[in-house]
């Protein structure tokens, strides 16, 4: 899986003042010693201190190895040195904000994104996951609700080894879908990149060609919805998916829309 960096806002706390509470706890770097299980890296971009700590602290309790920056900046430095199996981005930050981070991060790599925002207006969701990111969260939340979504996420990208059930490749015409190394190339085997979410709409659909599958049934197999019922965020990604796969995406013949049922995925799939 592809890996990425941090970001974050407001405070200037990822720049490790020895004044500032989160400087002292992260420094940029990480919160203690990494627990032995504390495989995942995750790196929060967030400006508020108070929430950073909650959820470095509750990653690490849960196994997670968290790292913090509070600008884009700060991110960017940290992205040079490490890589990290998700992302939690703040969307308003100081300098350039979360929207912004968002697109330059999901040009450059499929590491899952999760949004978090005081934002409650359906359109900054939409937004968001137009950009590339995987969920979407709105403050206040609990961190059990983020867990969850952290661990359902990793679940379903290559980090997660209870998601290679499926290993065999597909392929559909000219195109190869890999469960495993959570690829897609095209009959050139040139590798397209693709979100979490579009990867697992696009295997969805791989694994039920012929089949009309409603947005309840894509967001049952996904778990591709943001937070909030969200049910258009379904339709952003399979947007995106076929400006990807199909020739003309505003004529498109391989994933149909059904009027009143959903879509279905028309071509003949096969393994490899």
């Amino acid at each position: 899986m592809a890996k990425a960096a941090a970001h974050g806002s407001g405070t200037g706390a990822g720049e490790a003042h020895p004044a500032n509470g989160m400087g002292r706890i992260w420094a940029d770097s990480q919160m203690h010693a990494p627990a032995p299980e504390a495989t995942a890296r995750v790196l929060i971009v967030e400006d508020d201190i108070e929430i950073a700590v909650m959820l470095g602290e509750a990653l690490f309790e849960s196994g997670y190895h968290p790292v913090v920056a509070d600008t884009a900046v700060v991110m960017d430095r940290i992205l040079r040195r490490q890589s990290f199996d998700l992302i939690i981005l703040d969307a308003m930050l100081p300098g350039e904000d979360g929207f912004s981070i968002c697109r330059r991060l999901r040009a450059a790599a499929s590491t899952p994104i999760i949004m978090l925002t005081a934002l409650r207006e359906e359109v900054d969701r939409i937004v968001g996951i137009e950009l590339g990111a995987d969920d979407y969260i709105t403050k206040p939340f609990s961190s059990r609700e983020l867990l969850a979504r952290i661990r359902g996420l990793l679940r379903r990208s290559a980090y997660g080894p209870e998601h290679r059930d499926r290993r065999e490749p597909l392929t559909f015409e000219g195109w190869r879908i890999d469960p495993v190394s959570r690829q897609l190339r095209n009959s050139k085997n040139v590798h397209v990149s693709m979100t979490t979410a579009e990867f697992d709409v696009l295997l969805a659909f791989c694994r039920n060609p012929g089949r009309v599958l409603s947005r309840d049934q894509l967001l049952g197999m996904t778990h591709a919805g943001l937070a909030g019922p969200v049910e258009r965020s379904i339709d952003v990604h399979v947007s995106r998916v076929r400006q990807k796969i199909e020739s003309n995406a505003r004529e498109p013949t391989l994933i149909k829309t059904v009027r009143l049922g959903g879509y279905i995925f028309t071509p003949d799939v096969a393994p490899v």
